[in-house]
């Protein structure tokens, strides 16, 4: 799944974040409600979690913005407000669903798998990626060449996912960092190098037209 987190206690979106990218999922996340809407409005995302007490934009207003705009994306609010009116007020709004704080990632991580099953997103090809003969599928975990199947690592799927997201274009290491691996920047290691190597075996080997390739001094991009 791709996953949309909107929460603006760091600590719990960084929490919520790291525990969806290891179950092998893609997660943007931001704390405000700002970029939130752009977000939620400009990229497509498989279910949102997202806060109802936000900076600048509240979670209720997001969530209209995006129903009248005909996006039916599914969203889970996850929010303090647990007073049962409240609960009714945002899913007559058109939530989906509603986990009250604290919370367990455990029920959180479920909550989202059933939404993301239940929604059309399942059944149609905004998942699935491709370039050239390679295909990827978001929600089966499902990568392939030339019709035959790659096993990969979780992190390795991440990485690969990101990179035909974002088709043409030079990812830059920081930006991998941040997106695959939360965390900032660190020029010292070599976490990336050791990962692109093994993802280029399993991807280019054996194939004479290569997808993946190295900006040199600036990050890796992949194309068809």
């Amino acid at each position: 799944m791709k996953v949309l987190v909107v929460e603006d206690d760091i600590e719990i979106a960084t929490y919520v974040a790291k525990a969806l990218k290891e179950a092998g999922h893609i997660v943007d996340q931001t704390h405000d409600g700002k970029d939130a809407l752009f977000l939620s409005t400009t990229e497509k995302y498989d279910v949102i979690v997202l806060d109802r007490m936000l900076p600048n934009v509240d979670g209720l207003t997001i969530l209209k913005v995006l129903r009248e705009s005909k996006n039916d994306t599914p969203v889970l609010f996850l929010s303090a407000l647990a007073e049962v009116d409240q609960k009714v007020v945002g899913l007559r709004a058109g939530a989906d669903d509603y986990l009250e704080k604290p919370f367990s990632v455990i029920e959180l991580q479920a909550r989202l798998e059933v939404l993301n099953r239940r929604s059309k997103h399942t059944y149609n090809n905004d998942t699935l990626l491709q370039i050239d003969d390679l295909q990827l599928d978001l929600n089966s975990r499902k990568v392939t060449r030339s019709g035959h199947t790659i096993s990969l690592q979780t992190k390795e799927f991440q990485l690969l996912a990101y990179l035909m997201e974002n088709k043409g274009q030079v990812v830059t290491r920081s930006m991998l960092f941040e997106k695959v691996w939360d965390y900032y920047f660190d020029p010292a290691t070599n976490v990336i190098d050791v990962h692109m190597s093994r993802l280029r075996a399993k991807i280019d080997k054996g194939h004479e037209k290569k997808l993946l390739q190295t900006a040199r001094g600036s990050g890796y991009f992949i194309d068809g």
